[in-house]
């Protein structure tokens, strides 16, 4: 037969719960998961020069120069154009292009 302690200055004022037991539905003290909005940085930031659109408006919300200035330059350049192909103009085939002209470039630097 279990007892249950009796209510002390240890228990949740407004659920009367113990310490070792979660609050109940509807506690002041309860934790709340409610979702958090977060602005995506596209929609914070309108500035050509610094934070272009097309490298801030990738689905992660993470903007290009954070992944890529821990690249080297041609590694670096492949990926930025794959991140914005489409997302500049329209022409996701020429930004394509373009990141297989540095991966082209990559592969011959590290096969001579």
């Amino acid at each position: 037969m279990t007892t249950t302690p009796p209510i002390g200055p240890w228990h949740c004022p407004d659920c009367k719960t113990s310490p070792i037991e979660a609050h109940k539905p509807g506690c002041m003290f309860a934790p709340s998961f409610e979702k958090i909005e977060v602005p995506r940085l596209s929609d914070t930031l309108n500035d050509p020069v610094n934070h272009p659109s097309h490298y801030t408006e990738h689905p992660s919300g993470v903007e290009c120069i954070q992944i890529t200035e821990h690249m080297n330059f041609c590694l670096g350049n492949a990926v930025k154009y794959i991140w914005r192909a489409g997302l500049k103009n329209d022409n996701a085939i020429e930004d394509l292009k373009k990141a297989r002209w540095y991966v082209d470039r990559e592969l011959e630097r590290l096969t001579k």
